[in-house]
């Protein structure tokens, strides 16, 4: 890309460590008994902890239910995390509120999966695009006018056709362009991305997948990428974080994952991906085999996933795993981590990672 977008005062800094810290959210969300079924504290994060690098990309997969938007809301205050802390540039976002909290949003935005409803359809596109500028009281509103038709330049909507239209006036794809251009006008370092191309077709889904891969080129951007595709997932991300019932199995270089996961989810997962190892091992446990996922409400004690898991033992009903490091940027929640060494290993084999991340 080449665009060259109206100076617009610089809020990034030095990197001095990573771009967005995540240590040890809970989000939680009371429950009211209904009926017969059961209330109490619904646990959609329970315990999440990583750290994103500048320019990089770190993907989340897992099945519906497991947190993952839960994880990126909170992350944006949406709401506030019930515990834990979340650091953007160094800055901490818990506890944040008014002025405080809408600056620091400068360095992060986000990117919903369903672009019609996070957009005002009364508006113009110039103007949802310009929005956020005017709330920060970034220039003239000329200037907010010519950064938000340049912003449509630049994610390839001519800013001629589509500026003055309504959201509901153009495609679906051309709907999520828009969405981004909007989450660049405050020139942020990090965008968390929650599903943003699940609901465009394939042909349309590659456009846009390339397109944010330029936009990170170009602009040092650091994404937290959403979804459900595996394929998707592993093809646009450096790193690849595994949820399971509001916690991570295994986090590791998305090359690595894909091809020897440490985990038995993980590994049922890329089961399902024609063309993976796991696939082509044909993997005793698929996906599909492994039967409905726990509630939230009553997680099972020890490891949440054992009550799916064909090698638990009872040790795993006892003790909850931690996220260990068992290889160089390999991390797993695990007792019994397959595809590691020629044997299965005990549990005593790798120490946990001190930084419990």
């Amino acid at each position: 890309m080449t665009t060259t977008l109206h100076a617009l005062p610089n809020n990034h800094q030095e990197p001095t460590g990573p771009v967005l810290a995540v240590t040890d959210v809970v989000q939680t969300f009371k429950v009211e008994r209904r009926g017969g079924s059961k209330g109490g504290n619904l646990y959609a994060v329970a315990g999440v902890s990583f750290d994103l690098a500048e320019g990089e990309t770190v993907g989340i997969v897992g099945e519906t239910g497991c947190g993952k938007t839960s994880l990126a809301r909170a992350i944006m205050q949406l709401p506030p995390p019930t515990s834990g802390s979340i650091r953007v540039q160094g800055v901490e976002l818990v506890g944040l509120k008014g002025t405080a909290l809408r600056d620091a949003r400068r360095h992060i935005q986000m990117v919903f999966q369903d672009p019609y409803s996070s957009l005002d359809p009364k508006w113009s596109i110039a103007e949802l695009i310009a929005e956020p500028l005017a709330v920060h009281q970034i220039g003239t509103r000329r200037d907010r006018e010519r950064r938000a038709r340049e912003l449509l330049d630049l994610v390839g909507l001519h800013s001629t056709l589509v500026g003055d239209r309504k959201p509901r006036e153009v495609s679906g794809g051309q709907c999520q362009r828009v969405a981004i251009a909007r989450a660049l006008a405050l020139n942020p370092e990090v965008l968390l991305l929650d599903e943003s191309v699940s609901s465009l077709d394939v042909s349309v889904q590659a456009q846009v997948i390339n397109l944010l891969e330029d936009l990170r080129d170009e602009f040092d951007l650091s994404y937290v990428f959403i979804a459900h595709d595996l394929s998707v997932v592993k093809h646009v991300s450096d790193r690849v974080a595994v949820m399971y019932l509001g916690k991570f199995a295994e986090l590791g270089p998305s090359h690595d994952v894909y091809a020897t996961p440490f985990h038995p989810y993980t590994n049922a997962l890329m089961g399902s991906i024609p063309g993976t190892p796991a696939a082509e091992a044909l993997s005793p446990q698929s996906i599909e085999a492994l039967g409905e996922m726990p509630s939230p409400l009553e997680p099972p004690s020890g490891c949440r996933f054992r009550t799916r898991c064909s090698q638990a033992a009872g040790l795993c009903a006892e003790q909850e795993p931690e996220l260990r490091e068992l290889e160089p940027g390999r991390f797993v929640a695990c007792h019994f981590p397959i595809n590691f060494g020629a044997t299965r290993r005990s549990p005593a084999t790798a120490a946990p990672d001190a930084a419990g991340n």
